[in-house]
């Protein structure tokens, strides 16, 4: 039995359609044509697909259980082929991903694990920074995408992509002065030191921003830091500094002797994940690792 493959198409076509002109406009094939491809498909399976009649066409029986196996079998032959131009395409690219520190171990490594693995022929070109610099090369081309928290809202040019949550929260020593207090309130940070990134970074953002809405100055920084504080861990654990932290740096071994400060004003809901460019196609193997990033997340890897 010698089936072309474009028969089955005409078949599938014909049997989504259930009727003979919409399926030929469908095709851009004219209806003689599609009529006689019907025709040779039953002369080799040797029975009839089809009931013609003036509604339209429906399927037989047979052809019904027939139609589900061939639809299958021509996703998989697409999926398939998809597959090796990606990978024909990914063995010979370069991926270009940006990652915050703190998820350079938890969320890039694994990806990277498999992606090379996989595409042994491909490189990557990484940049480890904070969020500000990660966004500049990604807006710049630099980059395919990034690995970081997420803006609230992100711009009209970028796609975001969640993976996980990582609330940031205000963190202090254990016995701090501030836990002393019966009951906590921003304005208690008024004449706080902090220890705080650049202005151009979004946690920083954060904390001016929830302190500004409660009618109080900007933060006093007294040490800032081009990295994120959990390299500066013994600076906060043997001074008073306030500084900001995410909730699985402070429940790592990172974060010892490090406590949030008890107070809801005192967190900021995160959600952390991968940054693309909307008006750029994201190159095969950049896909190819967005989706080994999204795996990994609903595995628990």
């Amino acid at each position: 039995m010698a089936l072309r493959l474009d028969d089955i198409d005409y078949f599938l076509a014909v049997a989504q359609h259930g009727q003979l002109r919409r399926a030929a406009d469908a095709l851009g094939l004219s209806q003689p044509a599609l009529t006689k491809a019907l025709q040779r498909l039953e002369k080799e399976l040797g029975f009839p697909l089809f009931v013609r009649s003036a509604r339209g066409m429906a399927l037989t029986p047979v052809a019904q259980q027939f139609r589900e196996r061939t639809q299958a079998l021509r996703n998989s032959l697409a999926e398939a082929i998809k597959e090796a131009a990606d990978l024909h395409l990914g063995a010979m690219g370069v991926l270009r991903v940006g990652v915050s520190p703190l998820y350079a171990e938890r969320l890039f490594v694994p990806a990277a694990l498999q992606l090379h693995q996989q595409r042994p022929a491909a490189r990557m070109r990484v940049m480890v920074n904070l969020n500000d610099a990660l966004l500049a090369a990604l807006r710049l081309g630099d980059l395919d995408l990034t690995l970081s928290a997420l803006p609230r809202v992100p711009p009209d040019d970028l796609e975001a992509t969640p993976l996980m949550r990582d609330d940031l929260c205000m963190v202090v020593r254990e016995h701090h002065p501030l836990l002393e207090r019966r009951r906590l309130r921003l304005q208690d940070l008024e004449q706080a030191q902090w220890m705080l990134p650049g202005a151009s970074v979004a946690g920083r953002r954060s904390v001016e921003g929830r302190l500004a809405q409660a009618g109080l100055p900007p933060p006093r920084v007294a040490v800032e830091v081009s990295n994120t504080a959990g390299s500066l861990t013994r600076l906060l654990a043997h001074s008073d500094l306030v500084s900001i932290m995410s909730e699985t740096t402070l429940a790592s071994p990172m974060g010892s002797g490090l406590v949030a400060l008890p107070m809801a004003d005192a967190r900021f809901t995160r959600a952390i994940g991968a940054l693309t460019r909307r008006d750029a196609a994201l190159p095969p193997l950049a896909q190819r690792f967005l989706q080994l990033l999204r795996d990994n997340v609903i595995s628990g890897a």
